[in-house]
């Protein structure tokens, strides 16, 4: 084998390994359970820091290895996936098997040096997002609630990484990404709506790109911004937010409910996609606020 034709299969083999971890994904589930260390740490610890990415970037990655294996053939039928390592057969079901497992096994291990808690929560991630969310998602739009459990966990993962402790702030972490997945993953179903279709998957909560579906999107937007303000009162313990912090967060969250309300207007994919593009943004914005003003405090 020529040079040329080794370097091409070692990028091949790189670009595999990031399509079936979800790089991209995986680095964002990351940066929430950083943020949310820094939030609940008293005196930061990198040691910490480090082993909370990378037991992250596993937990994350063995679940959309675990979740393409389960979905190789619907996969295939969606030109958006159909790509993939797996369905495209460029790789093994054996060696994502073995790739889902290692990273299952490093991303626990790891997690519980830090403290049981956290692997614990870790562990549960792992199952629901395999064996609840990717299961259900051709059967029901409750998959949706289904996935957006482990979705929350990571920014609260992080806090319990830092105190050892499960309370009303990682609680209130945990509430804020929860409620903000549902705009989030139903843009995503709106603009991908037609491809989901070939695949079988219903994301939206109607089931159809309607008012319904629209009006419900508005509702959650809703809700994560009442959630994203709630530390301002002082009630979430030691989790709080300086009066202009609060603001901040809340014009944050005016800008993400306009383009919720502006799908409603047009009921288009443009505005689903804005709205989703929009969202990426919002949260990790709001965890920046969150935990510059802790520093700031």
């Amino acid at each position: 084998m020529s040079n040329s034709n080794t370097s091409l299969a070692t990028t091949s083999v790189i670009a595999d390994f990031k399509e079936i971890t979800k790089m991209r994904l995986a680095l964002s589930v990351v940066f929430s359970s950083l943020a949310g260390y820094l939030l609940g740490a008293d005196n930061i610890d990198f040691k910490t820091l480090i082993l909370l990415a990378f037991g992250g970037y596993f937990m994350v990655g063995a679940s959309n290895a675990f979740n393409q294996i389960i979905e190789k053939d619907l996969d295939a039928l969606m030109s958006r996936t159909q790509n993939r390592p797996v369905p495209s057969g460029r790789m093994s079901v054996t060696t994502a098997f073995i790739i889902a497992s290692l990273f299952t096994l490093f991303g626990i291990i790891i997690l519980y040096t830090i403290n049981k808690q956290t692997a614990m929560f870790g562990a549960i991630s792992i199952f629901l997002y395999t064996c609840v969310y990717t299961p259900l998602k051709t059967k029901t739009p409750l998959a949706v609630f289904a996935g957006a459990i482990p979705g929350a966990i990571p920014f609260m993962l992080g806090w319990v990484a830092a105190t050892n402790n499960f309370g009303i702030e990682p609680g209130t972490l945990f509430a804020l990404q929860f409620f903000w997945q549902f705009p989030h993953f139903w843009a995503i179903g709106w603009f991908l709506f037609e491809d989901y279709k070939k695949g079988g998957f219903f994301m939206l909560p109607t089931g159809k790109q309607d008012r319904g579906t629209a009006v419900q999107t508005i509702m959650y937007t809703v809700w994560t911004i009442l959630v994203s303000i709630i530390p301002v009162f002082g009630f979430t313990g030691d989790l709080k937010l300086s009066i202009v912090a609060v603001i901040i967060v809340f014009i944050l969250g005016l800008w993400m409910l306009y383009y919720a309300i502006r799908l409603f207007r047009l009921m288009t994919e443009k505005a689903a996609r804005q709205l989703m593009l929009v969202s990426v943004s919002y949260i990790s914005l709001i965890q920046i606020v969150y935990v510059i003003d802790k520093f700031l405090r």
